[in-house]
């Protein structure tokens, strides 16, 4: 059974969220947050929610703005690697907090591990990057956004 594509059923919410995402990115790069970074930090929340249509565009989008292959297949594990500084660490422990906010509160000890390493400005930027992301999972999973191989 096809699902309702909330896009096309209510298309002028789709086009405020899409206006919420220019305004979020405009932050990270205000923050001086590399663009290939920010599509990392998409990216992992992607991964959290098992969002597959957000997983592949933002592994495209990563990897098209200067990340490396290297960074986008050990972000899943990126706590196990040194592929990430401590700041970039903080920031994907931010993401991770605000996607897992259904399962647990942003525990105030790993909101200050972000804060040592990150700006006031970073913070908001990440914190509002989450935020946007997460809605565009929920979008795409709800809707079912279909995925799959390129006839290329």
């Amino acid at each position: 059974m096809d699902r309702v594509n909330l896009s096309k059923a209510a298309p002028e919410l789709y086009k405020t969220v899409a206006e919420l995402d220019n305004l979020a990115m405009q932050r990270v790069k205000q923050a001086k947050i590399a663009e290939g970074f920010a599509h990392l930090l998409k990216l992992r929340a992607s991964q959290i929610n098992q969002c597959a249509f957000c997983i592949r565009m933002h592994t495209h989008d990563a990897l098209k703005t200067g990340e490396t292959i290297d960074r986008v297949v050990l972000l899943d594990a990126w706590r196990e690697t040194e592929y990430f500084t401590p700041k970039e660490q903080a920031a994907l422990q931010l993401i991770e907090e605000i996607t897992l906010l259904p399962i647990q509160h942003f525990p105030e000890a790993h909101y200050q591990t972000s804060a040592e390493q990150l700006s006031s400005e970073e913070i908001a930027a990440i914190e509002w990057l989450a935020i946007v992301i997460n809605s565009w999972n929920r979008i795409a999973i709800a809707s079912h956004y279909k995925v799959a191989p390129d006839q290329t």
